[in-house]
């Protein structure tokens, strides 16, 4: 079975952009040769990408017309990718397929054997996907910057969600990828 996997980096105050889409200013404090090896990673741990509308538009533009040959590139537009969109009807983005009914799609995938399924950025998505029991891990890095203001990552809820450590782990630059499994209601 798949595991579904979220990832992303957030900061000490929470925020996953800036206050503008896609001001990811902050990702240069925590790139550095740690989380560049975890990105390359990636590729041979993914059976999937996954994302929302708005993440996919960004990534898509970002990954296609990305400057030199680097192992994220490469994976990032080679493997299968599956976005969540209700307006949205099909990508011509290399190996992209579209779906309306996400929960159903990855209810099926994960039953499926093979590797991990990852949820980039898409805190929308990532949401509704935590509601819906569908998500085994969340990956977060912790970058060591305080915004002030921006885009939460996590939602406002009705409903108090806890959550079991897995690992946490400094990277040189002060950034901690911290890897957490949802605990059963």
């Amino acid at each position: 079975m798949s595991k579904v996997i979220v990832w992303n980096l957030v900061t000490l105050d929470g925020f996953f952009e800036g206050t503008q889409k896609w001001d990811l200013a902050f990702h240069g404090d925590a790139w550095g040769e740690d989380l560049e090896r975890m990105s390359e990673a990636f590729g041979d741990r993914a059976r999937m990408l996954v994302f929302g509308r708005v993440t996919y538009e960004g990534m898509k533009a970002y990954w296609t017309t990305a400057e030199g040959e680097t192992v994220v590139k490469g994976f990032m537009n080679a493997l299968p990718k599956l976005v969540a969109s209700r307006t949205l009807r099909s990508s011509d983005w290399n190996n992209t397929q579209v779906t309306a009914d996400i929960a159903g799609e990855l209810r099926r995938l994960k039953q499926e054997p093979g590797k991990d399924i990852f949820v980039f950025g898409s805190a929308e998505l990532t949401d509704s996907l935590l509601r819906e029991g569908l998500v085994d891990e969340v990956m977060l890095g912790l970058v060591p910057t305080r915004l002030g203001q921006g885009t939460p990552f996590f939602k406002d809820s009705a409903a108090q969600q806890r959550f079991e450590l897995l690992e946490a782990r400094p990277l040189s630059n002060g950034t901690v990828i911290l890897r957490y499994a949802p605990r059963a209601a």
